[in-house]
């Protein structure tokens, strides 16, 4: 399903996007990276970055002109991430996160929806997205949060867990069971705001990487809303949920790129300026082949993930596979990548007076949020039959 009113989009690589990544980088290398390390070391939000982005319109860049934002398509969506990624793996997720908790709002969310909540995301209000549980993660159908009506209401009672930017946001979809009868198809989607009586946080987990982005359990305790919260048809919300995931994969590829790159970049200028044995360690065929392999595995990543964002913004009947591909294949990447770049660094490559440590601990979680590579490889099985 494509979330633009265009149907054509503008050349890959045209002017408007380097234009952009040149604009992003800019600003995150000015405003983001000084503070990463800091981020990083003391587990802490990245006040900077989300001030920084959303000065420049780019922390919900995608919520389209007409409530206030930049009308941003799926590929510049993609190069802003990846661009704050190549930085800091944490602030890149503010408006990853911000676009994963609104995409359902702008799939199956009515007029009056998009207006009140996507004005208010476009003016700097966070979104984020409640879906996995503590038993239910990569079998989301199992959730046991439930929605019961209430007259013209719903009360929501559970809780979700590893929820991105937790306590931050504003405003979070939840997933639901509203029959439980039904499994999968008794799901529903609605709009939770951080403000409504019952709606607490846990504590912050202690993650291996990603420290600045804050994770924690989200509690509904008989959490009354009214109707006009629901998005979508009741018993439709898993299959919103994968119609989501389907466009919000990409972002998670588009991170892992960012990481992947920032890391390259470190150990190529490290291999030039690191001398032994008389001679830069660029210069030995061991370093030399590595770093080949970084560049290429890098490039073919981001033509993955490029084509997945242009499947994504023009409802492609192959966009499932290519999702699921390019989250895979740019995290699996960025892994190694990230891996091979703390080893051509060597002992300073494992303290943290260099940033590919940090890199390598935030590339592992791309391998397994939105869906763990495993999974993404059971939905590409799922999906072959859509490549011809």
């Amino acid at each position: 399903m494509s979330m633009s009113t265009s149907s054509d989009m503008p050349a890959l690589f045209g002017e408007e996007y380097q234009a952009l990544r040149e604009s992003v980088s800019a600003l995150a290398q000015k405003k983001i990276l000084p503070f990463a390390h800091d981020v990083d070391e003391n587990s802490r939000y990245p006040q900077e970055a989300a001030d920084a982005l959303q000065s420049a319109g780019l922390a919900a860049a995608h919520v389209p002109v007409e409530f206030g934002g930049q009308g941003a398509d799926a590929l510049a969506a993609v190069i802003i991430i990846e661009e704050v990624a190549r930085v800091c793996g944490a602030s890149s997720l503010i408006p990853a996160v911000n676009k994963l908790g609104s995409v359902p709002l702008m799939i199956a969310g009515n007029n009056d929806q998009k207006k009140k909540y996507l004005t208010q995301l476009a003016a700097g209000k966070g979104f984020s997205y409640c879906l996995s549980e503590s038993e239910a993660g990569s079998d989301a159908a199992a959730m046991k949060t439930k929605a019961v009506k209430d007259g013209d209401s719903w009360v929501i009672s559970g809780s979700k867990k590893w929820i991105s930017n937790a306590g931050f946001s504003d405003f979070y979809t939840v997933l639901a069971q509203t029959d439980a009868t039904l499994g999968a198809k008794g799901i529903t989607a609605f709009v939770v705001e951080k403000s409504d009586a019952g709606v607490s946080f846990g504590g912050h987990e202690k993650k291996m990487g990603f420290r600045g982005s804050p994770t924690r359990e989200v509690y509904f305790d008989s959490v009354k809303i009214s109707d006009d919260r629901r998005i979508g048809e009741v018993g439709s919300g898993f299959a919103l949920a994968m119609k989501t995931l389907d466009h919000t994969r990409i972002t998670i590829a588009a991170q892992a790129l960012g990481i992947a790159q920032g890391a390259f970049e470190v150990a190529t200028k490290y291999s030039h300026e690191r001398k032994q044995f008389g001679k830069e360690i660029f210069d030995f065929q061991g370093v030399q082949f590595m770093l080949a392999d970084m560049a290429m595995n890098i490039a073919a990543a981001r033509q993955i993930t490029y084509s997945a964002a242009v499947k994504s913004e023009r409802g492609e009947k192959d966009l499932t596979f290519f999702s699921a591909a390019a989250k895979c294949f740019a995290t699996d990447v960025a892994m190694k990548v990230t891996t091979d770049a703390v080893q051509v660094l060597g002992g300073y490559g494992y303290v943290s007076d260099y940033p590919v440590e940090r890199m390598m601990r935030d590339a592992k979680l791309t391998q397994i949020y939105e869906g763990t590579n495993q999974v993404q490889r059971v939905v590409m099985a799922r999906h072959l039959d859509e490549l011809n």
